[in-house]
């Protein structure tokens, strides 16, 4: 296995500690809490910082994998699917919390099945669609989102006017990406789902 999958392995793995500390500090479930009881109140920090560290590594493995030509099937196949299963687990973590709508994680879940989807069609036609630049831009907006809502604890930043506006812009952003990069991705590989491939 080369570096770029070791990453991305590394990354899904990283999951398990992110979900652990982000829901376990706001549950304070008993056992979490004789493990980390000196510092229950850093572990949505803790959280952050495991949830930084895995989206570094999905910006470093693509590189490494490009700059060193290796991509791998395996790679092509589990990055975005670490990439959605992290953001995915995040913002369901973050509506639990009751920081993030249910809606609006609701419409940004259903464009990943739509995406996956067409890339499923667009495989079994032996066609590979590269992510778009909307796509990209998507990706980076939703996880600024995510490190400002778990940032959103109500300890030290509790009444920031000016931290919940930014917050709220963009979540505001992200979402709007979101649709926008969905309307790109369908209106550019429409061929997909007709007899012109």
């Amino acid at each position: 296995m080369n570096l770029p999958n070791k990453l991305t392995v590394f990354r899904m793995i990283l999951i398990l500690p992110f979900v652990l500390l982000l829901l376990g500090g706001y549950h304070e479930w008993g056992w979490f809490t004789a493990v980390f009881g000196g510092v229950m109140e850093y572990t949505d920090y803790m959280a952050l910082a495991v949830f930084i560290i895995a989206s570094l590594t999905d910006m470093l493995d693509g590189k490494i994998a490009r700059k060193y030509n290796l991509i791998t099937n395996f790679g092509k196949f589990m990055d975005p699917l670490a990439d959605k299963l992290l953001v995915c687990s995040a913002m369901i973590c973050l509506v639990e919390m009751r920081r993030l709508a249910a809606w609006i994680v609701i419409v940004i879940i259903s464009r990943e099945f739509i995406i996956s989807g067409f890339r499923l069609v667009a495989a079994d036609k032996g066609v590979v669609i590269a992510a778009g630049y909307w796509g990209k831009l998507k990706t980076v907006f939703q996880m600024v989102m995510i490190c400002l809502l778990i940032l959103n604890n109500g300890r030290f930043l509790s009444g920031n006017t000016l931290f919940e506006i930014l917050t709220g812009v963009v979540t505001g952003i992200a979402l709007v990406l979101t649709v926008v990069s969905l309307i790109d991705y369908i209106w550019k590989n429409k061929g997909v789902m007709t007899e012109e491939i």
